[in-house]
């Protein structure tokens, strides 16, 4: 699947006022992916980075090729993720110790990304935005390798 395209559609799930900003090229390879269950996938990391950046501070969506891999890198200036904590955001029903008391989410959309990533193949971590912040990155297989 391309992954520009089911970028586009995972950000129809996303709040039309949020701040979102793409750098996806368009001649990035496909991937080796189910495209229902990527568009889910890259739309839960963004409604997850949404929550946690601050008001008007936009989240980034960049993707790159590596050899025979494709990053989709999910990017926000947030609080950030402790490096030990970094496995941790991925079990079910976890949050982290600022979210909101609004009631929003119940800490499984992580834990559905990876779960959805590793069954095509892939893999989702967490890692620190340099300058502050958090950055998930999901790797697949590009197809054709």
């Amino acid at each position: 699947v391309a992954v520009e395209d089911v970028v586009a559609r995972a950000l129809d799930y996303v709040d039309p006022e949020a701040k979102v900003e793409l750098d996806v090229p368009p001649d990035l390879p496909e991937v080796h992916a189910d495209a229902g269950l990527l568009e889910r996938v890259i739309a839960n990391v963004v409604q997850n980075a949404l929550r946690y950046a601050p008001d008007g501070t936009p989240v980034r969506v960049a993707g790159s090729a590596h050899q025979q891999r494709v990053e989709v890198r999910v990017i926000d200036r947030g609080p950030g993720i402790d490096p030990a904590a970094a496995e941790a955001v991925f079990r079910p029903f976890q949050r982290m110790a600022d979210a909101s008391s609004d009631g929003a989410g119940v800490g499984l959309g992580l834990a559905i990304a990876r779960g959805f990533t590793e069954a095509m193949g892939g893999s989702v971590a967490a890692e620190p935005t340099p300058g502050g912040g958090a950055t998930v990155v999901i790797t697949l297989q590009a197809a054709g390798s």
